[in-house]
């Protein structure tokens, strides 16, 4: 690497990727990609707005979903700036601490997410294993400090990753395989030993996320085993029918992320295309579905939009 792009063992600038072999038709890509950054902006500020103007939504529920969203718009920011950036003005540099940052924020979200995904697992094992309970356990309070706690996990467990990646040294290549910075894509830039990144990396995703997914099964094969023992049919597809929007929000987070963190540690030899689309899949698709399927499945929410709907096209006449 020249004297130009780097300051002692750490370079000034990464080169970010958008989609490889497809360069001259960024401009074209950019459309669908915009238009899964409106859909993910506009839903969940409307889940928000919805949640905090409907009364009879002020659940543990909703409250979660809520978190759910801020959480995908945190995601949606993060990668928004750098991905059409290079889609519309080609705009690939970005300096190295601007990157770390970046590549904290999108792992601390991510984490989050799926914290966020368990805590909505384990209010639907309450509400139907427990529903006279319910409302005991999960008060107003109990909420508050479950998201607390999911947002100091996040920060105090990834807290190290850039210290660990400053220490590094870097030469030769600086061009990242994405249009935003993820840490296994900047750890193997490096040119000197990185066991001890490999190892807490994986350490920590296996003992956050890894255990996140763990519990979620755990809670549905709890929730599986209640409604089995429900007598009436009804009850059973009526109580199922209230998790099928977050089983549908797990999938489409875990399945794509651990797709990514496979490909990055164990897929050398798969074409950069693949991969790109993966980290897409992960990081956009999410957010632009989550608030879509839960307004599709949840008549609250349904109900709720249609009437903010209705008073708003009366006040215009």
């Amino acid at each position: 690497m020249s004297a130009s792009n780097r300051t002692g063992s750490s370079p000034l600038t990464f080169i970010l990727t958008g989609i490889p072999g497809l360069e001259a038709l960024h401009h074209w890509i950019s459309i669908p990609f915009c238009a899964l950054y409106f859909i993910a902006l506009l839903g969940n500020c409307l889940i928000l707005f919805i949640v905090k103007k409907t009364q009879s939504l002020h659940e543990p529920m909703y409250y979660f979903l809520s978190m759910l969203a801020v959480t995908d718009l945190g995601l949606v920011l993060c990668t928004l700036p750098t991905t059409l950036g290079i889609f519309w003005f080609n705009i690939r540099r970005i300096g190295f601490d601007a990157c770390l940052t970046q590549m904290y924020f999108i792992h601390i979200l991510s984490f989050i997410e799926s914290s966020v995904l368990l805590a909505m697992a384990f209010d639907r094992f309450i509400a139907i294993s427990h529903p006279l309970r319910y409302p005991s356990i999960l008060t107003k309070t109990t909420v508050i400090k479950i998201g607390l706690a999911i947002i100091l996990r996040g920060m105090v467990s990834l807290l190290p990753i850039p210290f660990l990646l400053k220490r590094l040294s870097y030469c030769g290549k600086t061009e990242l395989s994405h249009s935003f910075c993820f840490h296994p894509d900047i750890m193997n830039l490096a040119c000197a030993d990185i066991k001890v990144n490999v190892f807490y990396g994986m350490i920590i995703l296996l003992s956050t996320v890894g255990m996140d997914l763990i519990f979620i099964v755990l809670s549905y094969i709890l929730i599986i085993r209640t409604v089995i023992s429900l007598a009436a049919k009804e009850e059973c597809l009526k109580a199922l029918n209230t998790c099928v929007s977050h089983i549908c929000a797990v999938l489409i987070f875990f399945i794509p992320m651990i797709g990514l963190s496979m490909i990055h540690r164990f897929g050398k030899n798969i074409p950069p295309l693949v991969k790109t689309l993966v980290a897409y899949t992960y990081l956009i698709i999410p957010p632009a579905l989550n608030p879509i399927i839960y307004s599709i499945k949840s008549s609250h929410i349904r109900e709720a939009l249609f009437r903010a709907l209705w008073r708003k096209s009366e006040s215009d006449w």
